[in-house]
């Protein structure tokens, strides 16, 4: 099989990588298709343990123009060519942009490039990664099928997302709210199921053996409160800093933040602009050894997100679990699917999206009892690993994946 990702290794998609690692473990082979190279320095172990071979498609067909002619001249060739290529032109015609020109160049290589013993297409993300597998699989004569996630959902047109399921022969969402939104615009609803991320726990150190008992009342021990995200605007960081500056005078917290973003420069302004800059430490993207050895010294995680201008949300934040798994109590919003997570004041804090005075309360009364948050903390981690397990979303996904590549192969021309 081949997996189509947006770009690969990122640091913000371990979801994607541990799913690749746990679908090579249950014997499936595969390569990687990129549509776009990294852009970050560092990368997570579980890289390293993924053993499928990468392949990165031109990026931008300026680059490699070459490249981009020799596919077209053998994919014109193929028997789904024409086809493809109406599909294209009836989406252009719809959304007259450079990106989809784009994907339908990058679909002519893939089309081309393709190794010959792949029988399946598996791609991450419903928008532009699942155009150019659509675009390639057609003129392959290839089955696909695909996982979608948060921004890929909510801001695809309809009429595309519609197509788009008629056309592949199953897709998994990790979201209730997202598998509710997709079965409604499928032809055929069963086309789509919910399959939840969840944590590969094996990988994972085991959470620190006594609760954090720290209340803000101690200037010389405070509070530790970290997020973990992308610094973009759906993650909600300008509200934790607004939420920030109103907790009371007489708390003693420090707050870390952990991932990189277009925001960073107008965070750390806005930040100075609150007084609040010598209390906040900005890490930036890093490994995920980083990210777990902050979850050890946090006693208590944010993130509110939101839903932001053009539509895009979260799905279901792997940070969140991941939080929840090390023993940290969670403060977040109810957007997406968090309330599928967290079940406000038993396993977590959650207020209404783009409420800063909410927020706050909610941080304040997390901060100011640790023994309700070691409760949360428990009840928390509890939930991740009984309801959210890793192993049994990827046997699902894993299960299909062999059924379709079987038969695949069977109904394959010698």
């Amino acid at each position: 099989m081949a997996i189509v990702v947006k770009g690969y290794p990122r640091l913000s998609e371990t979801f994607i990588a541990q799913e690749i690692e746990g679908l090579e473990q249950r014997g499936l082979r595969a390569v990687l298709i990129s549509l776009r190279h990294p852009t970050e320095t560092t990368h997570h172990p579980v890289h390293e343990r993924i053993q499928a071979a990468v392949s990165y498609l031109p990026e931008y067909l300026y680059q490699e123009p070459l490249r981009v002619l020799r596919g077209w001249w053998a994919a014109r060739r193929l028997p789904g060519y024409r086809a493809a290529r109406a599909q294209w032109l009836r989406d252009w015609r719809r959304d007259r942009t450079a990106n989809r020109g784009r994907r339908w160049g990058q679909a002519l290589v893939l089309a081309h490039e393709l190794p010959a013993s792949v029988r399946w297409l598996h791609v991450h993300f419903l928008h532009t990664p699942a155009s150019v597998t659509r675009y390639a699989a057609m003129m392959r004569g290839l089955p696909w099928s695909g996982s979608a996630h948060a921004k890929d959902i909510w801001t695809t047109p309809d009429w595309e997302i519609t197509e788009k399921l008629a056309d592949c022969r199953w897709l998994v969402t990790c979201t209730a709210a997202g598998r509710d939104r997709l079965a409604a615009l499928a032809p055929s609803p069963e086309t789509v199921s919910l399959v939840y991320h969840g944590l590969d726990l094996a990988h994972l150190p085991a959470p620190p053996a006594s609760p954090r008992l720290r209340d803000g009342r101690d200037a010389t021990d405070p509070v530790v409160i970290l997020s973990v995200g992308r610094r973009v605007e759906k993650k909600g960081l300008d509200d934790v800093l607004e939420a920030l500056a109103l907790l009371p005078r007489d708390l003693h917290w420090r707050f870390e933040h952990i991932g990189g973003g277009p925001l960073g420069a107008k965070l750390k302004a806005r930040a100075s602009q609150l007084g609040l800059a010598a209390r906040c430490t900005w890490h930036g993207p890093r490994e995920r050894s980083f990210v777990f050895d902050a979850y050890a010294r946090a006693d208590v995680f944010v993130l509110a997100s939101k839903i932001a201008g053009d539509g895009d949300r979260d799905g279901l934040p792997n940070v969140l679990m991941e939080a929840q798994s090390q023993g940290v109590a969670c403060v977040a919003t109810r957007v997406s699917a968090i309330p599928e997570l967290i079940d406000d004041g038993d396993s977590g804090l959650l207020v209404p999206p783009g409420d800063p005075a909410a927020l706050a309360a909610a941080l304040e009364s997390a901060i100011r009892d640790p023994s309700r948050r070691a409760r949360m903390a428990a009840k928390g981690a509890a939930i991740v690993r009984s309801r959210f397990s890793f192993d049994s979303g990827v046997d699902r996904i894993a299960g299909r994946l062999k059924s379709g590549i079987a038969l695949a192969r069977r109904a394959a021309p010698a």
